[in-house]
């Protein structure tokens, strides 16, 4: 019965998006957006939470309620633009989507050398590899998989188009070898909290937060590029994918060493990309529970 409910709520929203004017959906998409707001006062509260550990006063109280209200406008209109980006064409996605800095990913598959892409729950972030698949080459992400099947299924469909192919985050880092091994691209999402057994500790917005490692392990062990890569928009129609410069992780005697500094300096751009444009960060996320679980304690 569920799984029929959560499939006519995605129908009844898909027919919104592929069958009404532009102007219409904006308008219902904002009234939804505002509607959610308004009703989910817990995750609302998270998000104040997170902005006032990560800015303190440099942001204003204004400021932060216009990023915590553009975050859920960010989540319906992301899924909005999902809906229209299943069976896209190479065509239409070269419409909507522009690269800066491509040459830096040009530059590293010419000359044959492994690649692993990073990114945040940032922006359009399900956009992002669709794009990079269709205009770069095969991709092998990791995501965790719906509770629901039926959802599952379709976001399943919708991320596996231009030879992506998606692992279960768990038992993921066997199939990211084989990948690097032939020839793939790995794209991994790194913004999010990590358990005490799984992360490594470095510094976030000047707090200390638990970091994935798998990128800088990976590295260090293929000799690969970790480049990172975020997307972002200002209306929702046209997006930019930036690349920044590889980082490169060393390879010493110190393997320890050598992980921590690697995976600081994908923490340092990530908090780079966030500071620019605070307001297309996923702030729902509980990103300091690891080491200060006591801000979030009286949800």
């Amino acid at each position: 019965m569920k799984e029929k409910f959560y499939l006519a709520l995605f129908n009844a929203f898909q027919f919104i998006v592929r069958y009404t004017p532009r102007f219409i959906q904006n308008v219902l998409f904002d009234f939804l957006a505002w509607t959610v707001y308004k009703l989910d006062k817990k995750h609302r509260k998270i998000i104040r939470i997170n902005l006032d550990f990560a800015f303190g006063d440099e942001l204003d109280s204004k400021k932060k309620k216009e990023i915590t209200k553009k975050c859920y406008k960010n989540i319906v209109y992301n899924l909005a633009d999902f809906v229209r980006n299943q069976g896209i064409s190479k065509e239409q996605l070269s419409k909507k989507v522009n690269f800066e800095n491509r040459e830096i990913l040009d530059r590293a598959l010419k000359k044959g050398e492994k690649v692993i892409l990073i990114t945040a729950h940032y922006g359009n972030w399900e956009l992002l590899p669709l794009s990079i698949a269709a205009f770069f080459g095969p991709l092998t992400g990791v995501g965790r998989a719906l509770d629901s099947k039926t959802m599952n299924e379709i976001l399943k469909r919708n991320r596996e188009q231009y030879d992506i192919r998606m692992l279960d985050k768990k038992g993921a880092m066997k199939g990211l070898i084989n990948a690097l091994k032939n020839g793939r691209m790995v794209g991994l999402l790194v913004d999010q909290n990590t358990a005490e057994s799984e992360g490594v500790l470095i510094d976030f917005f000047g707090k200390k937060a638990r970091h994935t490692p798998s990128a800088a392990l990976l590295s260090r062990r293929f000799n690969a590029k970790i480049i990172p890569a975020f997307i972002k928009t200002e209306d929702y129609k046209n997006y930019t994918i930036t690349f920044y410069e590889p980082i490169i992780t060393p390879k010493t005697d110190n393997a320890d060493e050598d992980i921590l500094k690697s995976v600081q300096m994908q923490a340092n751009i990530t908090e780079k990309v966030i500071r620019q444009k605070p307001d297309e960060w996923f702030w729902f996320h509980k990103r300091w529970k690891n080491q200060y679980e006591e801000i979030y304690r009286n949800l």
